[in-house]
């Protein structure tokens, strides 16, 4: 596998990680006992850290992005390992 595709991986992982991590550890105004602005939406988070959730993303993406990799290497799961449908040809012998 070429550096450049792992790459590319890697970022659809972190995408991926990065929409997973958004709603952990996020509290609300209410929640935090906080005063809210007139006009703000009741679910606004009361302190929003996108470095954190960068960081976190980050770290998930790598183990992600690892274990397909070393998946990649080694030949753990296949496509026949998850094919539970089977093959166009084999539709017709059943009657």
């Amino acid at each position: 596998m070429q550096w450049t595709s792992i790459l590319a991986i890697y970022f659809l992982f972190w995408v991926l990680s990065a929409f997973l991590m958004l709603p952990f550890g996020m509290r609300t105004h209410d929640e935090a006992g906080i005063d809210k602005i007139p006009g703000q939406a009741d679910s606004a988070p009361a302190d929003f850290r996108p470095g954190r959730v960068i960081l976190r993303a980050t770290i998930l993406a790598a183990v992600l992005c690892g274990l397909f990799v070393a998946n990649y290497v080694n030949g753990w799961i296949t496509v026949q390992d998850i094919d539970f449908i089977g093959t166009p040809e084999s539709f017709g012998e059943g009657g």
